[in-house]
Order: structure tokens, then C-alpha cells, then sequence
């Protein structure tokens, strides 16, 4: 008989941040070392509710896809991230990037002596294409249908943002009937998760193009689900999760302002762009586990019958972030990348050393390259194998 992990399903909430994700895998496989050292093949997945934002949401398909052996699962993005290489994201070669770029520039220059030129903007910075072409070449979606009905998964949620409507949206495929839900411009759809839903969810703003999706047979242009993302832990509570665990990107800095270097000089467009960057992918995580936190407090006051009455539950959830800063590793690697990239990060301002002046935060998002990733998976493993009691302590429930 497989080993279960009890009644209280966990939610496996995976955040976004371009070639930070690497991180989440390491992470992952640190769990799994804690949960099963020894690879029993009575192991069955532990996170039945899988959700993912922006290349979040491609490690969550990952582990649906392959939710019947989740050891393997991790292997595999462990191996995938591990051997990763630029081009197989975006198209890094020097032609390519020099048309873009070409591109743009005409359409500024030009575009308001010669309108035809407008319909031949460019809709992003980098063309992302290998990235399709990658997932369609990696991922079973048909295994991930036979996985929901099989059992060995209960849902997969995969969230964009909507450009013309401004709604969140979060497409999700469930083993049972779950009514979809809405809430202030964020929205639930019902129905098979694809590649072009990952391409959506991890489409971000400026760097990478949006993707029409069809939604209610209305074709909705989407992009990164960061975006607007004011509750990312919600659509693994409305799935039915009563534990999630969260995995993020973003390295918090306990340094008190005063006590950080500060350059008076005008910040270049890649600090910007950074610190944009990471506003998106990061703000929205602590704000909603800190009111998660809140609504067990009140709920721990309420009296019981009130709560089940109101169909209320306490959910606990165990948040694991990098233990260094990102920026910092991303420039180590940073002559890894090729050199026409190389070119395009130095024109926005990147420079080497260290700081926030240098830019490193946009290259740790960008950065696809193995020595790099390899170095976030070492991290992730070791910063969970570093809350060991922490983890049991999550998924101590009596086994089914």
C-alpha cells in the first residue's frame, strides 16, 4: 500500500522568478530527502495541490505531470535545470538580438513619420520561442490527466495576469468538481492546463511576449502571473489545501536601511528594472502569509460551531525563501551568459562587482545558465535541509 500523508492535503504553492525557480527544485529535493531517505516505492506524492506562478508554474506542471512518482519528478527538473544553457529560453544569438533591437528602434525613431512601421513592432524585449518549444518537448500533459484520475493528484493551478481586463486569472484542472471563483479582479477557469499557459504565466512584462489564451471563448492576451498577484496562496486554499507550503525566490534582507550603502549617483535602468522585477515576483508573498497568519489567530478566538458553521478552517503554512541574496550569486556567473547578452545587460548598466548599483538583480532573473543554476539548486537544498524538524513537523500527520 502507498504511503499517504492523511486527510489534511497539502498545497504546493510555487512562486515566480524567471532563473530563480532553480532554487525551488533544490528545495524540493531536500524534502524529499527528509520525507524518504530511502525511496520507498510506497511513497506517494505529499503535494497533492500543486500551484505556480511564472516559471513556478512550469516546476508545478513539472511535478503534475509526474505526480505517480515524485522522486523521479524531482529528478528530472534537477537534471533540467542543471544542464540549462540561455538558448533554451530565449534567443541569445547576436542576429537576433541585434533585429530587436533594430526593431524598436525604428518603430521610436520612425514610427510617427510612417505608420506602417507600427505594425511591425516588437512586442518584447527577448523572443522566448526555444522556451515553447522546450515544454513541449519535456512535459505529458496526457500524463497529467491520467495522474488526476488516477488519484495521484488532486489539482494543478497555473495563474496569468490578463492585459486588457487587468483580472488575475488561474486556470486550474482538478480531479473533482470544484467551482470555479471570483473575487476583485481575480478570477478562477476550469479546464486542461497547457503549454500555452505556462508560456502565459511566465511572460514577464517587457522582457517576454504575452500569449493569447482562449478563456470562455474569448482570447484573452496574458502575461507573468506576478502580476497583481495580491493573494498567491488562495487558489491552493480554494482548491481545498489545509497545509501549504510555500517556496519563494526572494531573499529577505533583515538590514536596517541606515545601515546600507548608499549611492547618490542616478541608479542605471538595470537597477531599475531589478528592483521592478522584484516588486513583482516577491511583495505579495509576505503580505499574504502575514494575513493568512492573522485569520488563524481570529479563527483560534472564534467559538468552534461558529466556524464550522461558516465552513471556516485553519490553514498552516510553512514558507522557504533563499538564506542569501540572489543578486549577488547571479554576477559570479554572469560571464557564463553569452556575449551578445552580455552586450544587451552592459548597455542597461550592468557592471561587475557587488551592490545594488550593479544590476545583479535583473541578471538573476535572466541568467539561464547551469553554473548558476546548479549553485541555486545546492542552496535550496541546503536551506532545507537545514529546517529539518521544521518539515517532519509540517508533515507529521499519521500516514494513511
Amino acid at each position: 500500500m502507498r504511503k499517504g500523508f492523511g486527510s489534511s492535503p497539502v498545497g504546493l504553492v510555487l512562486m515566480g522568478g524567471g532563473a530563480r525557480a532553480a532554487y525551488q527544485v533544490g528545495v524540493l529535493s531536500g524534502i524529499l530527502q527528509i520525507l524518504d531517505p530511502d525511496r520507498s516505492p510506497q511513497f506517494c506524492n505529499p503535494f497533492p495541490i500543486l500551484c505556480g506562478t511564472s516559471a513556478g508554474a512550469i516546476n508545478a506542471a513539472a511535478l503534475a505531470c509526474r505526480a505517480n512518482d515524485i522522486h523521479l519528478a524531482v529528478d528530472r527538473l534537477v537534471t533540467l535545470w542543471d544542464e540549462l544553457h540561455t538558448e533554451h529560453i530565449y534567443r541569445s544569438d547576436a542576429l537576433s538580438l541585434l533585429g530587436t533591437g533594430w526593431r524598436w528602434l525604428s518603430m521610436l525613431a520612425l514610427g510617427w513619420l510612417w505608420p506602417g512601421l507600427r505594425g511591425r513592432r516588437p512586442s518584447s524585449l527577448l523572443d522566448n520561442s526555444p522556451l515553447a518549444d522546450l515544454l513541449a518537448a519535456t512535459l505529458d500533459f496526457d500524463r497529467l490527466n491520467d495522474n488526476l484520475d488516477q488519484g495521484e493528484l488532486q489539482a494543478l493551478a497555473i495563474t496569468a495576469t490578463a492585459f486588457v481586463t487587468g483580472e488575475h486569472l488561474t486556470f486550474y484542472n482538478a480531479r473533482h468538481l470544484i467551482d470555479p471563483w471570483t473575487r476583485s479582479l481575480r478570477r478562477a477557469v476550469p479546464g486542461r492546463v497547457g503549454v500555452e499557459h505556462l508560456m502565459a504565466s511566465s511572460a514577464i512584462p517587457f522582457i517576454f511576449p504575452a500569449q493569447a489564451i482562449l478563456v470562455n471563448g474569448k482570447t484573452e492576451w496574458c502575461g507573468d502571473g506576478s502580476m497583481r498577484q495580491l493573494a498567491p496562496l488562495s487558489p491552493a486554499i480554494h482548491l481545498g489545501a489545509e497545509r501549504v507550503l510555500v517556496v519563494g525566490t526572494g531573499h529577505r534582507d533583515d538590514t536596517h536601511a541606515e545601515e546600507r550603502q548608499v549611492d547618490s549617483h542616478y541608479p542605471p535602468l538595470a537597477q531599475v528594472g531589478g528592483h521592478v522585477l522584484s516588486s513583482i515576483f516577491m511583495d505579495g508573498l509576505s503580505m499574504d502569509v502575514e494575513r493568512l497568519e492573522r485569520i488563524n489567530d481570529l479563527l483560534a478566538l472564534a467559538p468552534a460551531e461558529k466556524v464550522e458553521t461558516q465552513s471556516l478552517r485553519t490553514v498552516s503554512a510553512l514558507t522557504i525563501t533563499p538564506s542569501k541574496p540572489l543578486d549577488n550569486i547571479a554576477m559570479e556567473f554572469l560571464h557564463q551568459m553569452p556575449p551578445s547578452v552580455r552586450t544587451l545587460f552592459r548597455v542597461l548598466g550592468v557592471s561587475s562587482g557587488s551592490g545594488a548599483t550593479t544590476g545583479g538583480a535583473l541578471v538573476s532573473y535572466l541568467l539561464f545558465e547551469a553554473g548558476y543554476t546548479r549553485e541555486l539548486i545546492r542552496l535550496g537544498r541546503a536551506d532545507s535541509m537545514e529546517r529539518i524538524e521544521e518539515v517532519k513537523a509540517f508533515f507529521k500527520e499519521t500516514p494513511q
